[in-house]
Formats: structure tokens, sequence, C-alpha cells
């Protein structure tokens, strides 16, 4: 059963009968581009098969009810949150995505109330943006109830790049995680068979063909099963870190030292801080010639920039775990291109480009690895890159 599908009968379950609509949105794997996107960098994400779809119907009296299907299968419902009174801080845990998604609309204009029923496949914990996904379904199940679909002809039609705007918003100032911009626009922005190719200063986009199958080969995503939260000091004290460094430099975001002036940036900056910068300005260069690599249809020649990648989040940003280390370490040793840990980083997930004859050979290492290591075991699977967010038929 599609996510879908799933949401619209756990609506049926809940509100004994079938809702106006459902609107799902994917999680996402960035390929790379890792903490540049809060410096007004390059990212290079594509949407996962995953989605978690919203199943909704109108309320007349400005409230909005919320529950999740579990993975268990049990369902959690938020309480009666009354959206006049949607403050930052009143909602707690997993209600605050939704209640942060209805905060900011409320401010568009859109004051209705709703109930919504949520179910889904993306990895919760792992990395793979699930919250992301959750407040993009639920921003065009608000917005799908008021009549407004994305993509429509409506001049009152908000474009995704605005909307993942609001669901920054609703992510920094309501659930209280500093994001930025990448996921949200992944989510909603991606499209099949391509790496979106985003400068997030200005907010041009380019959809990059990246022809795995043509190739042969497969993005394998790598889930530790330690659960990082950006909500949490590592991530925030990150970014604190690297706008501070922006302010030293007299610059403003890490966006405008370019790789020829890198080694005149650190000369100017405080011990702690020069290793952050040090990544941030060598990843928007990898961004780059991994985009022009792909451009000329040479995916198999990424994997360096990706081995690269990963040992500037290890050694320079230090936001990796010895289980992503070992992941990426045990990919590479039994025939990955490449390999790197993805997303916000301490847990999550990692990715690996590898040959389709090789992957069952990089699936069993990992599992041997992490085995013998005595953690728990890996969840692993292939992924390609999917549609964005939408409406869905059910």
């Amino acid at each position: 059963m599609s996510p879908a599908s799933e949401a619209a009968a756990a609506f049926h379950t809940v509100h004994g009968s079938t809702p106006a609509g459902v609107w799902s949105a994917p999680g996402r794997v960035n390929l790379i581009g890792e903490h540049t996107d809060y410096n007004d960098g390059f990212v290079l994400p594509f949407a996962l098969p995953h989605r978690l779809a919203a199943a909704a119907s109108p309320r007349e009296d400005g409230v909005l009810s919320v529950a999740t299907l579990g993975d268990d299968g049990q369902l959690q419902r938020s309480g009666e949150l009354t959206i006049a009174d949607l403050e930052p801080g009143r909602v707690d845990g997993w209600a605050a995505y939704p209640a942060g998604v209805a905060w900011v609309l409320r401010d568009q204009g859109f004051t209705a109330g709703a109930n919504l029923v949520i179910a889904g496949d993306v990895p919760s914990g792992a990395g793979l943006s699930s919250s992301h996904a959750l407040e993009c379904a639920v921003s065009l199940a608000l917005l799908g109830l008021a009549g407004l679909e994305l993509d429509g002809t409506d001049e009152r039609v908000p474009a995704r790049p605005e909307v993942a705007r609001w669901v920054q918003r609703s992510e920094n100032d309501f659930v209280g995680a500093p994001t930025g911009l990448l996921d949200q626009t992944a989510s909603l922005c991606c499209t099949e068979s391509h790496v979106l190719f985003l400068d997030v200063r200005s907010g041009e986009q380019e959809q990059v063909p990246f022809g795995l199958a043509e190739a042969g080969l497969q993005v394998l995503i790598m889930d530790t099963r330690t659960k990082h939260s950006h909500a949490e000091g590592g991530y925030g004290e990150r970014r604190r870190g690297t706008e501070r460094a922006a302010e030293l430099l007299g610059v403003k975001a890490l966006r405008d030292i370019t790789a020829k002036g890198l080694a005149d940036a650190l000369d100017r900056l405080p011990a702690d801080l020069a290793p952050l910068v040090r990544h941030v300005v060598t990843e928007n260069q990898r961004v780059l010639d991994v985009v022009a690599l792909l451009r000329e249809g040479e995916i198999a020649e990424i994997g360096p920039y990706l081995d690269a990648s990963h040992v500037s989040m290890r050694d320079d940003y230090r936001i990796s775990t010895a289980e992503l280390d070992l992941a990426v370490d045990s990919a590479r040793a039994a025939g990955a291109l490449g390999s790197r840990m993805t997303g916000g980083g301490f847990g999550g997930s990692a990715i690996a480009l590898v040959r389709d004859a090789d992957l069952a050979g990089v699936n069993a290492g990992v599992d041997t690895a992490f085995e013998k290591a005595g953690y728990r075991r890996p969840r692993m699977f292939t992924a390609v890159p999917s549609r964005g967010a939408g409406r869905d038929e059910v």
C-alpha cells in the first residue's frame, strides 16, 4: 500500500469519512554539499522514493487536529490545537512540526482548521529529512484545502521556493531547529532522474541529469540507526561558528570566500573557527566540481569527491560518528566508488556510489563490519531520484 493510500485509510479509521484529498512529500538524500546551505552556498540533493502523506479535510472551527500512523501501526494524536492561539513553545514533540506549518500559514492569511492524518515510509531520525517531508506534506495539504494547488494557474498560488521558505521559518522559529533551505527545497522541487543543483543565495535551480541505471550504478543508503536531531546543540553550534567566522572575515556569508582566498582567510581566524570555514569553502567547490562532471555524464568519476567530503565533515566540521565512519570505510573497502555521511551529522545515514556488480559485496561488507564492531545492523537500501511533493490520487 502506498503512503497516500495508508494515510487515506487511517483517516477513515480516525474520522469515519473519506478525506477531501491526500498530499505527499518525499524525504531526500544530499549527494554532496553539506552545511553549505545556511552559508549561502551550493547543494546537490535528490528526492527519495520514500514519502510522507497527509490525508486532510477542512474544519470550520479554526482547529487543527493531527494524527500519525506509526511504524507499529498505532495511531498517535496531537489533540486539538486552535490555530489562532499557536505560538512558539506552546506545542512539544512531533506535533510541533505540523503546528509550526499552520502557524506560518496563518501569517499568510490561511487560518482555516483541518483534520490531518499522516502516514508514510521515510525513516525517522536517519538524516533523510523525515521532518521536512512531514512539514512539506502538511503545507501542501493546508494550501490544497484552501483551493490552492502548487503549479496551478491561480495567481494566489505560491511558488515552490516560497513554500520552502515558509517551511524553513516554521522549523527555525516554531520548532527551534536552525536548519537551512536544503531539505525543504529538495522535498518540494526535486524531479525524477535528476539531482537539484541549488544556489541558496540566488535561489537559482538546475535539474542536473543523474542517470544511474544507464551508468550501471546505484546509490546505496546506509542508515546506521543512530538517531540525530537538528534541534540538538551540535548543529546550532556549528551554524553559529560559521556565522561568527563570516563576521570576523567581513563577508555576508562564507559563500563569499573562494577556494583561492581560503588560505588567507584561515590565517585571519582563531583556531576553533578555521576548520569550519575550511569545510564550507572546500565543500562548495566540491559541489561545483561534481556538477561539472554530471553535466558531462561522468557519474562514476564523482566518487573521490564524495570521499573528500566525508573526510572534511569528519575532521574539520567534526559531525561524524564511529558508526558513520565505519559505514563509509567498510563500503569503500568492499568496492564502493565513493562514500560519505549525508545530512546534518551526529548520527543518521551515509551513502555510497556503487557499481551494480559490486552492490551485494558492499552490502555484505558493511553488514559484517557492523556485526564485528557490535553495532546494531544498519538498514540499507538503494535509492533513485524521485518526484517532489504534490497531490496524490487514491
